[in-house]
């Protein structure tokens, strides 16, 4: 599974973004889907995650109400729409894959994810 991550950008405080991430390789639409964050000199962290039919989300309180996961199994891709932007979201943003399912209707750590994108780089100016 490839993951290319897209989206990315200098941004105001208070400002939207969307970031895409395309997969190929192997059945998107069974895939458990995942965004991370890593600011400079912290560790990579939960963002929001979604599960294979798009329904069942799940989001870190940092973001909740403000960021949006979704997919569209038809285009392999997964999406985060970001709006009112904190100068604390900036980061690299990274898309993960988890191929098979353990029970849960999504998945929120970084070591349930098998398959990582290369990410991109968010900044939000203040």
């Amino acid at each position: 599974v490839q993951l290319q991550a897209s989206g990315g950008g200098l941004v105001q405080a208070g400002d939207s973004l969307r970031l895409s991430c395309a997969a190929s390789g192997g059945s998107f639409s069974r895939y458990f889907m995942g965004w991370f964050r890593q600011a400079p000199g912290k560790e990579r962290e939960f963002v929001a995650a979604v599960g294979r039919n798009g329904y069942n989300t799940g989001y870190a309180d940092s973001v909740k109400g403000r960021f949006t996961i979704s997919r569209d199994n038809a285009k392999n891709t997964v999406y985060l729409q970001m709006n009112s932007l904190k100068p604390d979201d900036t980061a690299v943003y990274y898309c993960a894959v988890r191929t098979w399912n353990s029970g849960s209707v999504y998945y929120t750590r970084r070591g349930e994810y098998e398959y990582w994108g290369q990410g991109t780089l968010v900044t939000v100016s203040s």
